[in-house]
């Protein structure tokens, strides 16, 4: 009778452990009970682009991060926007605030010939007076170069000294304070000099008012300086042909008055010295003025250009001119 009462309280112990034990394994095992092999070769393979929530049950469900692109930013805290070691580092003069110049050292283009409008922008009336003629009209050309004075400043004047020819280089303020001598020597070979802003600021036409008389008065100044005084510079050329009334004026203000151009080769995107040479042959006509560079970048396909192009405009009976002022 006793060993029966002591059986029968056995029974009852392992019941109810069993009844504690059950919901602990299921926590465990998942609502479904044991994973399969299946399952935890998926959980394994999972994308790294998922993460693992807990859901409103208690049990674990599998939900995506956005990806770049799909309603999310996502940037690496030890990566930096890669930069054009090419890039001339400018700084502004101290006189007016300014925008910061493009990281790449060409500027954007606009198509030959036309001035650029406003860009949208209200109160920014498109101007209305560009030069881009020679001044003597007839066969002749005007050669215009932008950006400099640069390394390849020397190779372009020693290749216009060969042909007698003479051109404008529109110069950068901080690149004239610089090349002094270069700035020089363009004045005593005859050629003669543009203002081209301080640093290139573009595009230009969003800059405030102060902004935009600093750069183009501080460049004056800047190359003036350069040149050793009475650079007597004649035009203005704003970056990319941002001209506006407003600039336009700014200049006019100065002395100055604003030079475009007729036919862009494209030069300081380097399409390639044949591209640069056959879109001067096919695009020039009497009168006209080409714009070039000879600062601002990798100007050797200019250079080897310019080596077609002098003899060329030679033989089609081309004189060299100076834009009409």
């Amino acid at each position: 009778m006793v060993k029966s009462r002591i059986s029968a309280r056995r029974r009852s112990l392992l019941l109810g452990a069993s009844a504690l034990l059950a919901p602990a394994l299921l926590v465990a095992c998942g609502a479904h009970g044991t994973p399969t092999a299946a399952g935890d070769a998926a959980q394994h393979s999972a994308s790294p682009s998922a993460s693992t929530t807990p859901s409103a049950s208690g049990t674990s469900s599998v939900a995506a991060r956005p990806t770049p692109g799909q309603g999310a930013t996502e940037s690496s805290p030890f990566t930096t926007p890669s930069q054009d070691p090419t890039t001339p580092t400018r700084t502004p003069s101290p006189s007016a605030p300014r925008t910061t110049p493009s990281a790449t050292a060409d500027p954007a283009t606009p198509a030959p010939g036309a001035s650029q409008p406003s860009g949208g922008q209200q109160g920014h009336a498109p101007a209305g007076n560009v030069l881009r003629h020679t001044a003597s009209g007839g066969k002749t050309v005007a050669l215009t170069f932008d950006d400099g004075p640069g390394p390849a400043t020397g190779q372009v004047l020693d290749l216009l000294a060969k042909y007698d020819a003479k051109a404008t280089f529109c110069e950068i303020g901080d690149n004239a304070k610089a090349h002094p001598a270069a700035v020089q020597r363009i004045l005593a070979e005859g050629h003669r000099l543009c203002d081209h802003t301080v640093d290139h600021p573009q595009p230009m036409h969003t800059q405030s008012h102060q902004q935009q008389v600093a750069e183009i008065g501080d460049a004056k100044a800047m190359i003036d300086k350069a040149a050793g005084g009475d650079a007597r510079m004649s035009w203005w050329r704003a970056p990319g042909g941002d001209f506006t009334a407003e600039n336009e004026k700014i200049g006019a203000d100065l002395g100055m008055k604003s030079l475009g151009w007729t036919v862009d080769p494209r030069d300081w995107s380097r399409p390639g010295v044949q591209s640069i040479v056959s879109n001067v042959q096919q695009n020039l006509r009497p009168g006209g003025v080409v714009l070039m560079h000879d600062g601002g970048g990798d100007r050797s396909q200019t250079v080897a250009a310019l080596k077609q192009l002098l003899p060329w405009l030679v033989a089609q009976g081309y004189t060299f001119d100076f834009p009409q002022s």
